[in-house]
């Protein structure tokens, strides 16, 4: 019988990064779920457009490596509770680009330090060094991960 690969999930890096990101990402929800009624795709469109206003709906979903169509669930949503407005891009009447409302801007004045609050709390048992370390090798990660598409 041929010898078969293992695949132990707990030290599979994917699945761990996977896990790991999920926990995290339920726990900083509390954060603007409760207060906001925001979700997780929500909140990282408001937070992608708070640093980079103007997107479109595909460069979100590119930016935040979601799914268009999460991407666009979220911007409906946002854009119904008025936190999101959208707008045609300059000649080029197909294109639509996207931007927070002063709601939006609102919402994101608030969350956005607790969130970095909440970052801090989490690196806080790591060194410098180690959040250097840390930050490279996210970095060092994610360039591999574009080489293999």
């Amino acid at each position: 019988m041929p010898q078969r690969d293992i695949l132990d999930l707990e030290h599979f890096l994917p699945y761990r990064l996977s896990v790991l990101s999920n926990r995290i990402s339920q726990d900083i929800a509390r954060l603007y779920a409760d207060r906001f009624g925001l979700g997780i795709t929500e909140w990282r469109v408001l937070a992608v457009l708070g640093r980079y206003p103007g997107l479109s709906a595909s460069q979100l979903a590119e930016r935040t490596a979601m799914d268009k169509v999460a991407v666009s669930r979220a911007v409906a949503s946002l854009l119904a509770a008025g936190r999101v407005t959208r707008a045609t891009h300059g000649d080029d009447r197909r294109r639509s680009v996207l931007e927070l409302s002063e709601e939006g801007h609102r919402v994101y004045a608030q969350v956005a330090p607790a969130a970095l609050a909440y970052e801090r709390r989490l690196l806080s048992n790591l060194g410098a060094d180690d959040r250097a370390a840390l930050s490279r090798l996210i970095d060092l990660l994610g360039d591999a991960e574009e080489k293999t598409q």
